[in-house]
């Protein structure tokens, strides 16, 4: 999978974070920082770190007892993972904000240990595809923090430099330029993260089917308000049609489908979700639709949708009404709903937001659809 390109930043270091990786910290690491970068904030405590990486593999430890380390040897993560729901009776599908409300504030001396004890290397080591200027000797990564922490700060065009030394209270900031690519890219990095992982634990759990299933819990998810949405839309436009078999939808009983799936996107934000019927969405279900065949229409649906918005105040309303709940990313919502787009220009920044999204989870396996009326292929 091909990372983002930048002008202004080395993504071939990137690509190569997770080259060489025995154990699974790295990839909890990383997308700690994911999670926590919001477009403002870049420094960021180890502890909420560890926080966080406890809470992304809480599932499934718990849930589907995943082994995250290589048998035979103590994974920290996971052990801390399977105390902590041994001695606390929190349920296997706990919400993350609880799991992570209950690390904040515990004093549990045993969990203290195995937060500290995961700080020892990956905070350093993720970096190490960057290390082009310094040379770090095998007795420096055993020795005083503070003088491995020295030696990296002096490499140029690290994502992260380390501050305020101290345990668990040592910080991480984030270079600029690296934070506004990595905050940019999220959901893209996010899913690449995720394939890297779903490899990991699928080499280290080779008798356990479905992994990618297996390592969030379920969603509750809502989008009764895209349904309400899109309803008031088909009854201005009654001539409108579904992407996929050209049913009119104005007299049909619609439902939301995403273009690019639930279970790889995992997030009901507006731009992947355009109506059809159930009938069609059912046949869908978590299947790829052919780019070649359904981008096009998509575009076209999606810009009637965005020209309504212009013209008539209803839609605006309701528009106005979901977005702060389907329009998660102000980036994007900055470009692919500004006022005046054509559309040539509106289908051509859609496609730059959808594209890599649906080539990732194409690389994670997800099939490739197209719809057949009574032939669902």
């Amino acid at each position: 999978m091909q990372l983002p390109f930048s002008d202004e930043l080395n993504i071939g270091y990137l690509s190569r974070l997770f080259d060489n990786t025995t154990n699974c910290y790295k990839y909890f690491w990383f997308q700690s920082i994911l999670h926590k970068l919001d477009g403002k904030q870049i420094r960021f405590a180890f502890e909420e770190l560890i926080n966080e990486m406890v809470a992304d593999a809480w599932y499934m430890v718990t849930e589907y007892h995943l082994r995250l380390g290589p048998l035979g040897i103590t994974d920290n993560l996971e052990e801390v993972v399977k105390y902590i729901y041994a001695e606390y009776g929190f349920r296997s599908s706990e919400k993350r904000e609880k799991i992570i409300e209950f690390l904040q504030s515990t004093e549990d001396k045993i969990i203290r240990k195995y937060k500290s004890d995961l700080t020892l290397n990956v905070p350093y080591r993720l970096q190490v595809p960057f290390y082009d200027e310094i040379e770090i000797k095998r007795s420096m990564w055993n020795g005083p923090k503070k003088n491995l922490t020295d030696e990296i700060n002096r490499q140029g065009k690290l994502m992260y430099y380390f501050t305020a030394i101290g345990g668990l209270g040592t910080v991480i900031e984030m270079e600029p330029l690296w934070a506004e690519y990595l905050y940019r890219h999220k959901d893209i990095l996010k899913g690449w993260t995720q394939l890297k992982l779903i490899q990991y634990l699928q080499n280290k759990n080779p008798s356990v089917p479905g992994i990618a299933d297996k390592i969030e819990a379920p969603v509750a998810r809502n989008i009764e308000r895209v349904r309400k949405y899109w309803k008031r839309i088909v009854e201005i436009d009654p001539a409108l049609c579904d992407i996929y078999g050209h049913v009119v939808l104005h007299d049909e009983n619609i439902s939301i489908d995403h273009f690019v799936p639930w279970q790889y996107v995992a997030h009901d934000e507006l731009w992947n979700l355009h109506p059809t019927t159930k009938s069609i969405n059912s046949s869908k279900s978590n299947a790829l639709p052919s780019w070649k065949m359904y981008f096009e229409p998509l575009g076209e649906l999606e810009y009637r949708a965005y020209r309504l918005r212009g013209e008539n105040d209803v839609v605006a309303r309701e528009f106005n009404r979901i977005a702060p709940f389907h329009l998660n990313n102000q980036e994007i919502r900055n470009q692919l709903y500004a006022e005046g787009l054509d559309r040539n220009a509106f289908i051509g920044r859609l496609e730059h937001v959808i594209k890599p999204v649906y080539e990732s989870a194409q690389t994670l396996g997800f099939k490739e659809w197209t719809y057949h009326e009574n032939n669902y292929l």
